[in-house]
């Protein structure tokens, strides 16, 4: 499959499902403690290089754009799907968000203080993933922080049927901790801490922090 072909499947997937996948993560954080504990040690890093201003890439309907908002962050979203950002500038309204895709970043060269990217790696193919990373490391600040999120397993399957039973076909990729560590490190990340939450439900999650 070319780059063309899945990119574009993602981003019709994820037009096709927004209000529903909207719907469906309103309460998610609100009801995640880890989520919440994550995000904070990820705004305390921000602040530790003296703060600016954050990327949140694949924001999605911009939850997690809002919370850091919330917690003083000058966080920013980008996302893929037009009917994501439409659904995210409609549900906070006193936020920037805007279309992107990380395989080519609009961003200048050390123009954010930190980047978080939350389960939206998980639909990027292997061989891609270095030059998203390529892209986290060029607009990154020396030093700023970078956290990503993302379902641990071995496999990748087809997704076909999404929230609200709308109709899908996007890859969903589940990686181990230590597989996206090395990537990581290849692309001049330090690994700062590793989570792992959920290790006894079938698809557990993980959170990488680096700078």
């Amino acid at each position: 499959m070319s780059t063309g072909d899945w990119l574009a499947d993602t981003r019709n997937s994820y037009d096709t499902v927004a209000i529903s996948y909207a719907d469906h993560l309103r309460d998610a954080i609100a009801g995640g403690p880890y989520l919440r504990a994550a995000l904070a040690v990820f705004a305390d890093r921000v602040r530790a290089v003296g703060g600016g201003p954050v990327a949140d890439v694949g924001c999605g309907p911009g939850h997690v754009t809002a919370h850091l908002n919330d917690l003083g962050v000058d966080a920013f979203g980008i996302d893929l799907s037009p009917a994501m950002i439409d659904v995210a500038r409609r549900d906070h309204p006193g936020l920037a968000f805007e279309v992107g895709s990380m395989t080519e970043l609009h961003l200048g060269d050390a123009s954010v203080a930190g980047l978080l990217a939350w389960w939206s790696l998980i639909h990027i193919p292997d061989d891609e993933v270095p030059t998203v990373f390529a892209h986290f490391r060029r607009v990154l600040r020396p030093g700023g922080p970078l956290q990503l999120g993302f379902h641990v397993g071995d496999t990748s399957r087809l997704k076909t049927q999404g929230y609200g039973g709308h109709p899908m076909t996007v890859y969903v990729h589940r990686r181990q901790p230590d597989k996206v560590a090395s990537w990581l490190r290849d692309a001049g990340f330090e690994i700062e801490a590793q989570w792992l939450c959920d290790p006894d439900e079938q698809v557990p999650q993980a959170f990488l922090f680096a700078r």
